[in-house]
């Protein structure tokens, strides 16, 4: 069993195609008379057993790989022999056969079948493939089979520095402070280049700056730009462009290289003060300018930008420092003196101020050098104006009780006219702010005084506006609200707070409580609200209840005895009278209803109904046979009346005595004006028996005679409108005649009209000769007449 699993193994490790590159340098490539060789080699060994059985020992394979390698843009007039491939098994006198295969094969690399050379027959580059990757395999060249497994080897195409350094994402923008120190960070810059990073010096990469110093500089290899030249400053120079350079091969003769651009703007920093234009200002105000509104401004220059630039405005000195104030135009950044409180001319006519502008961030770097603050002096000059009168009090406040009688004076505002004229003040009521007119004002004093008696409990405050006038100069006016609140008088009696209504079980107990009831009264006292509660004298001692004062402003209602019955007596009505603690007193008499009541063992209310509790739960025979009837009796009417008005409507008769058909041939007549009595002739209807032959026409000559049509007689009442449309048939029959009333309506208009016939029939043949323009000399109506025709005219020609 030893004996077989050795042979087993022995022809599984028979030698077989491996390749094997010859001891070659990993990046050297061999002569060309001398090609890089692979081949394979391996061995089996098989030890003695021991004691129990054989023991099977082998040993590895022995690889050596080094890569194939081909430089890459090499092309000549020849192939390039990039190696040669050999097996062990070819002693030189049997006919071997190399096949190659994989990436490449039989394209770019093509082997010799016989020798296992290996050429390249096109121009390779790195950039596009770096390796290859293909398989060989040794053959029997008579028969084809394999004399041993396929083996993969790679072929390496081996760089030559042909790629120049680029800046992918230049050109570069970047931004440092001013005044920044040597060797501050600005940006850092980074190029490829696409050769081999591992094979020599050709993607070894070194930065210099061509353009930018002595203002920057540059880490050869880091390629980080630093600043070196101290306190650049943004205001005299903002923007600097820097030219940088990538060279490969370490930088030496030879490199290639690659160029960009790095555009560095110096960013601001608060490094100089605010300055006032000018050192002095002067600004003229009348003095009725509005509170908040505008003096004058100050400008202020200041050389940085942004939030470094902003300025605060403040008033340090001065004798209006409590009347203006100085605030920042968000927009200019300049200031703007404010008035504060009012101007007088007449107390003061001039102010001078001192205003200081100071930046509101601070670099804290710069502290050191000048203030970054800086003063101006201000003088403002107030000019005279006409004021408006001035009241002595912004609000007036007047109390009045309710009730107080017509033109009783309640109050009084008075007003100024500030200017030195002191013009005379007249006095008025804002009736927008009185509207039911219930006060009234002297216009010479400005006393106040009630025109309708006021009612708190309508309406606890009045707010009017009082308007003061100068009488020299009726556009100067002021207002002031006046507020009057109305004092309670007590003039309302308390009452039940809502409609009580009390529900009393027949089984209740003596002393029960029925009801407990609680008042409302209009007034608003003081010392709030305190009710009395009793019963009408007269029912003092009544049998059945009585009441108990809670001290709370409630009362309760409570039953003297049991054995209430409502078949007896369903409802007691309880007479309260309530009266408060006001002076005077007021009083009133409310009524509590109580309703007997049926309830269960534990007092629930069931019913209240007399009838509900003597009938029984159901109704009788009797009842339902009386509903029944009512209903059957109201179907029967409402049958008569659909039948009566169905033949309400019967067929017009022709009566001896009263002939109606004249009437509805006047309905129908739309023939010519009042004098039109020849139109046709009515007597046809109205004596149906009397026509039986032909009537001539009067209103056309027909050339042709016809025979008359005959006319079918009707007796005397016979139905008019069957009559008619025989009439109408025998008309639309006559190929002799037109519509009898379409020619009078349309051909006659009657003697006497001004504006003549308007009918077709008289009109010109062609219809490009007719022309509407004189209707408009009749008026309006018959002018729109005329556009509708010529409309249509114009129409019929398109």
């Amino acid at each position: 069993m030893a004996e077989r699993r050795g042979e087993m193994l022995t022809d599984m490790w028979t030698p077989f195609v491996i390749l094997w590159i010859a001891a070659l340098p990993h990046v050297s490539m061999a002569p060309r008379d001398q090609p890089q060789v692979l081949s394979t080699e391996s061995s089996l060994e098989l030890n003695g057993p021991s004691e129990n059985q054989p023991i099977l020992n082998r040993s590895k394979r022995g690889w050596v790989w080094n890569q194939m390698f081909v430089l890459e843009e090499f092309y000549g007039p020849e192939s390039i022999l990039v190696g040669r491939l050999h097996t062990d098994l070819d002693p030189g006198s049997r006919k071997i056969k190399y096949i190659l295969s994989g990436e490449g094969a039989g394209t770019i690399f093509v082997i010799n079948d016989q020798t296992g050379d290996i050429h390249a027959m096109k121009r390779l580059d790195r950039e596009e493939k770096a390796e290859y990757t293909l398989t060989a395999q040794a053959v029997d060249a008579e028969t084809g089979k394999p004399l041993e497994p396929p083996s993969e080897f790679i072929i390496k195409v081996q760089d030559i520095n042909d790629n120049a350094p680029e800046f992918l994402n230049g050109p570069y923008h970047a931004t440092v402070p001013e005044m920044s120190v040597v060797g501050t960070f600005v940006t850092k810059v980074t190029a490829t280049d696409a050769d081999d990073p591992v094979y020599g010096n050709s993607a070894k990469l070194v930065y210099s700056i061509l353009e930018g110093q002595p203002y920057f500089s540059i880490e050869p290899h880091t390629a980080i730009i630093k600043t070196a030249l101290p306190n650049m400053d943004r205001e005299a120079r903002e923007e600097y462009l820097v030219v940088i350079q990538a060279k490969d091969m370490g930088g030496h003769m030879g490199g290639l290289s690659g160029t960009t651009t790095v555009t560095v703007t110096l960013t601001d920093v608060n490094d100089n003060p605010p300055k006032f234009a000018l050192s002095q200002y002067q600004f003229t105000v009348p003095e009725d300018v509005a509170l908040g509104g505008s003096v004058g401004r100050v400008k202020t220059n200041d050389r940085d930008i942004g939030d470094n630039g902003k300025s605060s405005f403040d008033i340090i000195e001065g004798d209006g420092m409590d009347l203006f104030e100085v605030t920042t135009d968000s927009q200019s950044q300049d200031g703007i003196i404010r008035l504060r409180k009012p101007l007088d001319f007449e107390s003061k006519k001039s102010y001078t101020l001192k205003v200081e502008a100071a930046n509101v961030h601070i670099d804290p770097r710069f502290i050191g050098g000048v203030p970054f603050k800086d003063t101006a002096t201000v003088k403002i000059t107030v000019e005279d104006a006409d004021e408006p009168p001035v009241f002595s009090s912004p609000t007036y406040l007047l109390e009045v009780h309710e009730n107080t009688a017509v033109n009783t004076v309640i109050g009084q505002v008075t007003a100024r006219d500030p200017d030195a004229s002191s013009s005379p003040i007249r006095f008025s009521i804002d009736r927008h702010t009185d509207l039911e007119r219930q006060f009234n004002i002297n216009a010479e004093d400005g006393k106040i005084t009630l025109a309708t008696a006021l009612d708190r409990e309508s309406n606890v405050w009045h707010n009017i506006t009082i308007i003061a006038t100068e009488t020299r100069n009726h556009s100067q006016i002021s207002g002031v609200v006046v507020a009057i609140k109305v004092l309670d008088v007590n003039d309302n009696a308390p009452e039940f707070a809502s409609e009580y209504e009390a529900f009393l079980c027949e089984n209740g107990r003596p002393g029960q409580i029925i009801q407990t009831v609680s008042a409302i009264d209009k007034d608003d006292p003081k010392n709030g609200h305190y009710f009395f509660y009793s019963l009408l004298p007269e029912m003092a001692n009544n049998p059945n209840f009585t009441i108990k004062n809670n001290e709370d402003n409630s009362l309760s209602i409570l039953a003297r005895h049991s054995g209430f019955n409502r078949l007896k007596q369903e409802l007691y009505l309880l007479p309260i009278i309530i009266s408060d603690s006001g002076n005077p007193q007021m009083s009133s008499t409310s009524t509590l209803t109580i309703r007997v009541c049926g309830c269960s063992n534990d007092g629930v209310v069931q019913s209240c109904n007399v009838e509900a509790y003597v009938l029984p739960i159901g109704l009788s025979m009797g009842a339902l046979i009386a509903i029944l009837a009512c209903i059957i009796l109201l179907l029967v009417i409402v049958v008569l009346f659909v039948t009566l008005r169905r033949h309400k409507n019967e067929p017009l008769i022709i009566k001896d005595d009263e002939d109606v058909r004249e009437n509805i041939i006047r309905y129908d007549d739309e023939g010519g004006g009042e004098e039109d009595t020849e139109a046709f002739d009515i007597a046809t209807l109205q004596n149906p028996d009397g026509i039986n032959g032909f009537l001539p026409r009067k209103d056309i000559k027909p050339d042709l005679q016809f025979m008359p049509r005959h006319g079918h007689s009707a007796p005397n009442g016979v139905d008019v409108d069957e009559f008619i449309n025989v009439r109408l048939h025998e008309a639309d029959n006559d190929p002799t005649a037109p519509p009898y009333d379409s020619i009078q309506i349309y051909g006659y208009e009657g003697r006497g009209s001004v504006a003549g016939s308007l009918s077709s029939l008289e009109s010109s043949t062609s219809d490009s000769d007719q022309n509407f323009d004189y209707l408009s000399e009749w008026g309006p109506r018959f002018k729109r007449l005329g556009e509708l025709y010529s409309v249509g005219e114009s129409d019929k020609e398109t």
